[in-house]
C-alpha cells in the first residue's frame, strides 16, 4: 500500500505532520473479480464491462437474440459407446421380435417392444454419458434446450435435407448406383390401421428424438474431441447412414447409404451451426412423415 504525507490539527491548537496510510472513507475494497470485460450476465453472446463492483452499460461483441450458444464436447468414448449400444440394441430387438412373432401378439405390442429394446439403451447411454463426461445437465450437454425459433428452423433444416437428398439421388441415377428403399416390403402391412398408427409413432416421434440424441448429440460431440468439426460431422453422418443397413436389400444398400449419409451430414452441420438438436429432430420427423405418406399412398 502506498503511504502519503498528511497533516492534522492538534487538540490544543497547532498542526502535526505525520507519515501514514491515506484514510478510506468512501468504498470498501472490492472483493469480487477485477475490473474487465466478461461474458454478459444476461446470457447474450457478447461481453459487458465490470468495473470491479458493478456491471456498466459498456458492451462489445455481437448481441443478437438468437445465436449459437457454447457447444460442449464429450469424450470420444461417448461417441464409440453410442454407436456400439445402438447397433447391439437394434440387433437384440430384431432377434427378439423374430422369436416373438410366432406367438401372434398384437402388432402394436411388437412395435412397442421394438422401440423399448431398440432405442431404450441408447437413451440410457446418453444420460450416462452426460453424467460421466459432461456436466450432468442433460439439456445443456446434449443441446436439448428448445426455443420457439426452432419451429421455424426445423422446416428450414428439412428443406436443406430435401435439397441434399435430391442431389444424392441425381448422382445415384446418373451413375446407375443400385438403390432400394428401407420401406420395401412394408406395404402389405399398411392395410392394418393399428400397424400404421404404431409405425407413425415410431418413425415420426421416437426415431427422430432418439437418433438425433445418439448421432447429432452424443456421437458428434464425442468425435469432435478427437478430430476437426467438419470431419466429425461427416463421420457421424456416414455412421448414421450405415446404421440403416438392411441385409435383405443386398446391393441396394449402396444407394440407401448415400442418401441417408447425406441426410445425416446435413443434420449434423445444422446442429453444429445452431448449437442444439431440436431443429434436427423436427426436420428428421418431417422426412420420415413424408416417406411414410408416400409409401401409404403408393
Amino acid at each position: 500500500m502506498a503511504f502519503v504525507h498528511y497533516e492534522r490539527v492538534r487538540a490544543g491548537g497547532g498542526r502535526m505532520s505525520q507519515i501514514g496510510p491515506p484514510e478510506v472513507n468512501a468504498w470498501p475494497p472490492p472483493s469480487g473479480p477485477p475490473a474487465g470485460w466478461y461474458r454478459a450476465p444476461d446470457g447474450l453472446p457478447g461481453e459487458r464491462f465490470f468495473d470491479g463492483r458493478h456491471w456498466t452499460g459498456d458492451v462489445r461483441g455481437r448481441f443478437r437474440g438468437d445465436t449459437k450458444p457454447d457447444t460442449p464436447t464429450l469424450d470420444v468414448r461417448a461417441a464409440v459407446g453410442a454407436a456400439v449400444v445402438l447397433v447391439v440394441s437394434l440387433l437384440v430387438s430384431q432377434w427378439l421380435l423374430e422369436w416373438l412373432v410366432p406367438r401372434d401378439w398384437p402388432i402394436a405390442g411388437y412395435i412397442a417392444i421394438s422401440i423399448l429394446i431398440g432405442y431404450g439403451p441408447s437413451v440410457a447411454w446418453g444420460v450416462w454419458s452426460s453424467r460421466r463426461w459432461g456436466t450432468g445437465r442433460l439439456v445443456s450437454d446434449l443441446g436439448l434446450r428448445p426455443r420457439w425459433s426452432d419451429l421455424g428452423w426445423g422446416p428450414l433444416v428439412w428443406l436443406a435435407v430435401f435439397g441434399g437428398q435430391i442431389a444424392a439421388t441425381s448422382v445415384i441415377l446418373l451413375l446407375d448406383i443400385p438403390f432400394a428403399s428401407n420401406l420395401d416390403g412394408e406395404s402389405d402391412y399398411f392395410r392394418d390401421r393399428t400397424y400404421v398408427i404404431s409405425v407413425l409413432i415410431a418413425a415420426v416421434v421416437a426415431a427422430p428424438i432418439v437418433e438425433e440424441v445418439v448421432f447429432r448429440a452424443v456421437m458428434l460431440r464425442g468425435l469432435r474431441s478427437r478430430m476437426r468439426t467438419w470431419l466429425a460431422v461427416v463421420v457421424q453422418g456416414v455412421v448414421f447412414g450405415a446404421a440403416h443397413f438392411v441385409p435383405s436389400l443386398g446391393i441396394g444398400n449402396i444407394g440407401l447409404l448415400i442418401v441417408l449419409s447425406t441426410m445425416g451430414i446435413i443434420l449434423g452441420a445444422a446442429v453444429e451451426k445452431l448449437g442444439r438438436i431440436v431443429p434436427a429432430m423436427i426436420a428428421h420427423g418431417i422426412v420420415n412423415a413424408i416417406a411414410l405418406t408416400i409409401a401409404l399412398n403408393s
